[in-house]
């Protein structure tokens, strides 16, 4: 084995890493010419999860060759009453996931269950839509002509994916929005490729206790980091006291961008302290290590982080959170996140298959961890797809900025528990299923 990623994420259905300076054993399978690729890389797999697998005495007891492939093997094998999260990947799809590689619209579409509309709910920067004034909130009341409150309505995942087409350059799809002042605006848009840009927003909001940073960071990929670094180069610039990070839709991915993340966040007064340790079964002891913060050029002094979050909000998202508790006043304002705290490395074999099954857990330098039934908030908020990020009517940032300013959360609330999930559809729903190798 020459190769060995680090992950942290989680893959929304409905709608990592950095370089360990060890290389674990090679995994020997026994070959023969009579197998094919998917039987070879069933074996492959196999002899990954004896090995490396957190909960490996607690998997199921399988015979590797009753299975057809590593898809069908690794869902028979995985201890499902934690693990929702180990998956298998075409080394294709991890080369252009790891890269922050897009093809597409640059959108994600989400059902307002207030008013039963279809709005956007995410939109990046450097998508063909965004160039054409699409943005947050707007409502999406047609695509290609079918109604899409509907679908959305009922999870119809298979119209959705079947009305939006396949993730390839060249494709048109015709639009019918409803725009903020309440116009119909028909727009045509090509699908095209493009590198995400996961820092979706980086502002300052001026409030009575003092200059806030706001920032919107979409997933932890290795490109985020020059993104990140501009980010906080602005919000050092402008002294800010406290910080506002919304992850309500980020699922993790990379442990080094997280790393990176965190040690801006935490200030110089934390540089290479402990900010989470790993720890792998008691097989692969050796393995274990704790991560620091980091050096940085732009490092925060700041009073209070708030993160907002829904149920998509996982593993490095969450431990973002679980990792600055120690060290900072960390309140949480919108959904439970997901729970998930453990992560993964990443198998490749050859250039067929990527395996991420889960290898390790994660504490804080508090030893605090576990936290599968995830963070609840300090208040439950909706994701509010209604107003774009930098919105003060925005329902989830209105109670960041009422809590900075108040000390405490607000009193009404339509929420007492969680909030009803807002569905989203993704064009790529693989997108969140990050690695990045460093060779």
């Amino acid at each position: 084995m020459k190769k060995f990623i680090i992950i942290l994420f989680i893959t929304i259905t409905i709608i990592s890493s950095c370089k360990k300076n060890v290389t674990p054993a090679v995994i020997k399978t026994d070959t023969t010419d009579s197998l094919t690729t998917d039987e070879l890389a069933r074996d492959y797999l196999y002899a990954a999860m004896n090995q490396y697998y957190l909960w490996y005495k607690l998997m199921p007891v399988v015979v590797d060759t009753a299975y057809k492939d590593p898809y069908t093997l690794l869902d028979a094998m995985r201890y499902k009453t934690l693990d929702r999260w180990s998956f298998v990947q075409t080394y294709d799809e991890y080369l252009a996931t790891s890269t922050g590689s897009f093809v597409g619209h640059g959108i994600s579409m989400g059902l307002d269950s207030l008013t039963q509309t279809v709005r956007i709910a995410q939109i990046y920067t450097r998508s063909p839509l965004y160039s054409k004034g699409v943005r947050r909130g707007w409502i999406v009341k047609k695509l290609n002509g079918t109604d899409l409150a509907p679908v959305f309505i009922a999870k119809d995942a298979v119209t959705y994916n079947s009305l939006i087409g396949t993730s390839t350059a060249g494709i048109t799809n015709t639009f019918l929005f409803q725009t903020p002042e309440g116009k119909d605006s028909t727009i045509v848009s090509t699908k095209a490729a493009f590198t995400l840009n996961t820092v979706i927003l980086a502002d300052t909001l001026h409030l009575k206790t003092g200059i806030t940073g706001h920032l919107v960071f979409d997933e932890f990929i290795p490109p985020s980091n020059a993104d990140l670094q501009t980010a906080f180069a602005y919000f050092s610039l402008n002294n800010i006291n406290n910080l506002i990070v919304d992850l309500r839709y980020n699922g993790g991915c990379d442990l080094s961008v997280l790393q990176n993340m965190s040690s801006y966040v935490a200030g110089a007064a934390k540089f290479n302290t402990t900010f989470l340790t790993l720890t792998y079964n008691d097989k692969n002891t050796q393995y274990n290590v704790s991560y620091p913060f980091k050096t940085v050029s732009y490092p925060l002094t700041i009073s209070k982080l708030i993160v907002i979050t829904t149920q998509g909000t996982a593993s490095a998202s969450e431990d973002f959170i679980n990792g600055l508790k120690p060290v900072l006043d960390v309140t949480t304002i919108g959904a439970t996140t997901n729970g998930k705290p453990v992560g993964m490395n990443g198998f490749l074999y050859k250039t067929d298959y990527a395996f991420f099954p889960i290898t390790f857990n994660v504490v804080n330098s508090a030893g605090e961890g576990d936290f599968f039934k995830g963070f609840a908030p300090a208040k439950f908020v909706i994701d509010d797809i209604t107003h774009d990020w930098n919105n003060r009517n925005e329902a989830c940032l209105k109670e960041a900025i009422y809590y900075l300013e108040n000390g405490t959360v607000s009193a009404k609330s339509l929420y007492l528990n969680q909030p009803k999930r807002t569905v989203v559809f993704q064009e790529n729903p693989a997108k969140n299923n990050n690695a990045y190798i460093i060779k």
